[in-house]
């Protein structure tokens, strides 16, 4: 439905919370432009937080609103609300890590100016500052355009809003203040690749329109998924073109969610990247990538899932093996969790390809409880340094039970959690994702997927014995006092994991209400 001129007619409150991100992330950059550094901070933080909030408060209002709108290129129905929910209160948390760290100087971020055009003394007064507080707005860029990712309904749209959430994430891996070649070369790698799989996503969006053009008289051809999956019945073109499409849109998304193999960059920008901001990713960025993947699979291509679910299976079992097996060899803590990651990211797809309901709340249920261990485990990697920094190594974790051992319990705790044991929201979330694909008769994904935890277990299990049983030598740093935002984000994120394993039916339940999309 359009107004008169042609112009579509738009549902401003649907929308607010992207509108509220982008228009704080655009204050914020006019913030670095007119006021003195020394007094960014405060202003940068309660900005910041308080678009998240904004954008939280009406994703709640917003529970019951189902509508497509912008002319059809946005829908916000059940799987958007929930997953815009999920990212903002995953991105919150984020945020007070990076806040904590950004306020203290010579903190993990330093500013892309002074790196990019300075000279040696802006290097050296930047490192005695308070991190930058470009980090902010870049930030609120991004989640604004996750947002928009888990609420496209059409190709171009998604194709727009991968763009907007991925070129500040290149910037914000390129901050880190004392790994700063490793971290520019992280980035770069990280650009590099994501350049080469938005190309393969273009490539495969004129494919499919080349495909949609043949639906007799071209009455449902366009982007947008609903006229993709009426031409999948109706269109006379050569199914190749639909085909070729899918794999290249495909590659795209699957170079997000880091699936092997195209998950090359994910630990190198695990390692190199600001540990807040690793974080920041690791939990919003899968969220946001796989939220989008659920729309395209489940409402534009489901007409043709017989014949992508053997690949995609296939990639789903050579993600979940190679993540489980190169994370036991992995020496760097931030490694094997990008490894992990990695794997976590193959037993999503398992629940994503169950075509059913149950496989769709399945999905956004791990997605939610991943994301709130994996802050907390990154909360947990900010506290434990020494005077040169962060210590991941992990020869520098053993007997860290004995020089702090609370912060110890809790990393266990989370370990825990990401090897899938009972009472923690891993195996709550496994269990649910492989019940789906069992019930849809994906036996074999099932197999792969147990398979896969009990190689992943090892390597948990190695960390937790090394804090444990092993002598703290010289060189095992102490574990900081977490400040208040720290404490917060990891109090949350803990407190969430135990419960999302005792007491996961409240958030099944709402992920079962939310799980139909809105055609």
């Amino acid at each position: 439905m359009t107004e008169p001129f042609g112009l579509p007619s738009i549902d401003y409150g649907a929308i607010a919370p992207m509108l509220i991100l982008f228009g704080a992330s655009c204050l914020g950059v006019l913030v670095e432009a007119v006021i003195p550094r020394a007094r960014r901070y405060p202003v940068q933080l309660v900005l910041t937080l308080a678009a998240i909030v904004a954008a939280l408060v009406l994703v709640v209002v917003n529970a019951d609103t189902r509508t497509v709108t912008v002319g059809g290129s946005i829908t916000v129905d059940g799987p958007t609300l929930f997953l815009q929910g999920t990212i903002l209160v995953l991105g919150l948390l984020s945020m007070l890590l990076v806040a904590e760290r950004s306020l203290e100087p010579g903190g993990p971020f330093v500013a892309q100016a002074a790196v990019v055009v300075g000279s040696e003394r802006d290097r050296e007064q930047a490192q005695r500052e308070p991190g930058a507080t470009e980090v902010f707005p870049l930030s609120l860029f991004s989640i604004g355009g996750m947002l928009l990712f888990v609420a496209a309904s059409d190709l171009l749209t998604l194709f727009v809003a991968l763009e907007v959430l991925s070129l500040p994430l290149y910037l914000l891996c390129a901050m880190a203040r004392r790994r700063r070649l490793l971290s520019q070369e992280a980035a770069l790698k990280y650009f590099m690749l994501g350049a080469y799989a938005s190309a393969f996503f273009l490539f495969g969006i004129a494919l499919v329109y080349g495909f949609t053009a043949g639906v007799p008289n071209g009455a449902d051809s366009g982007f947008d998924f609903a006229a993709i999956h009426s031409a999948i019945a109706e269109s006379t073109a050569s199914p190749l073109l639909l085909f070729a499409g899918i794999a290249l849109i495909a590659v795209g998304l699957l170079f997000k969610v880091a699936a092997a193999p195209f998950h090359v960059w994910t630990p190198d920008v695990y390692q190199g990247a600001p540990t807040p901001i690793t974080g920041f990713m690791a939990a919003c960025t899968k969220v946001a990538a796989f939220g989008a993947l659920l729309r395209v699979l489940h409402v534009a291509f489901s007409g043709a899932s017989w014949d992508y679910t053997p690949v995609l299976g296939g990639i789903a079992v050579l993600t979940m093996l190679v993540g489980a097996v190169l994370a036991v060899t992995q020496t760097d803590i931030k490694r094997l969790l990008a490894y992990s990651s990695i794997a976590n990211a193959g037993y999503l797809l398992v629940g994503a390809l169950a075509p059913s309901k149950e496989g769709v709340a399945s999905t956004m249920f791990y997605l939610a409880a991943y994301g709130f261990t994996v802050i907390a485990a990154f909360a947990v990697i900010t506290l434990v340094r020494d005077g040169d920094g962060e210590a991941t190594h992990l020869s520098r974790w053993a007997g860290l039970g004995r020089r702090s051992p609370l912060f110890a319990t809790i990393f266990t705790f989370i370990l825990l959690a990401f090897a899938g044991i009972p009472l923690t929201s891993g195996f709550t979330s496994k269990f649910a994702v492989f019940g789906a694909a069992f019930g849809s008769g994906h036996d074999w994904l099932v197999i792969v997927g147990v398979i896969s935890s009990m190689i992943l277990a090892f390597p948990y299990l190695r960390v937790v014995v090394m804090m444990w049983l092993a002598e703290p030598g010289e060189s095992t740093p102490a574990v900081t006092i977490p400040g208040g935002f720290t404490a917060t984000a990891l109090t949350i994120g803990v407190v969430a994991t135990l419960l999302l394993g005792v007491a996961p039916q409240m958030l099944l339940d709402l992920t079962v209400d939310a799980a139909e999309f809105v055609r």
